[in-house]
């Protein structure tokens, strides 16, 4: 469905005066499109953070000072899942919340799973 339709489905759903309204969820919009831009540039950031690491190696730099980058790469990747994970269930979730029945349970699921793969890395 596309956005026009979209906003046409939601029109016609007001108009007839059911409770159905379209959210931002809806339309393919996910928790974390208000930072993207944001997420964007810390992600470049990691990614300088890896390429340093293969410089490192290449350079035959001390192993502890290596690790040490890795451990600083590693945490980083881990503060920016957790944010995906509260934008997610800030907005994923919640939408789910407020729609009820199967949805919310499946949106919890979803999400218990990926905190657990968190957990495991």
């Amino acid at each position: 469905m596309t956005t026009t339709e979209a906003d046409a489905t939601a029109g016609a759903a007001h108009c007839a005066g059911t409770e159905t309204e379209i959210t931002d969820h809806d339309r393919g919009v996910h928790g974390y499109h208000k930072q993207k831009d944001e997420h964007l540039k810390r992600l470049r950031r990691i990614e300088g953070q890896i390429r340093g690491l293969q410089r490192m190696v290449d350079e035959d730099v001390y192993c502890i000072d290596i690790l040490t980058q890795v451990s600083a790469s590693t945490k980083a990747l881990q503060s920016f899942a957790l944010q995906l994970l509260e934008e997610h269930l800030r907005h994923c979730v919640a939408d789910a919340a407020v729609k009820g029945g199967d949805e919310i349970d499946a949106k919890v699921e979803e999400a218990t799973k990926a905190i657990a793969r968190l957990l495991r890395t």
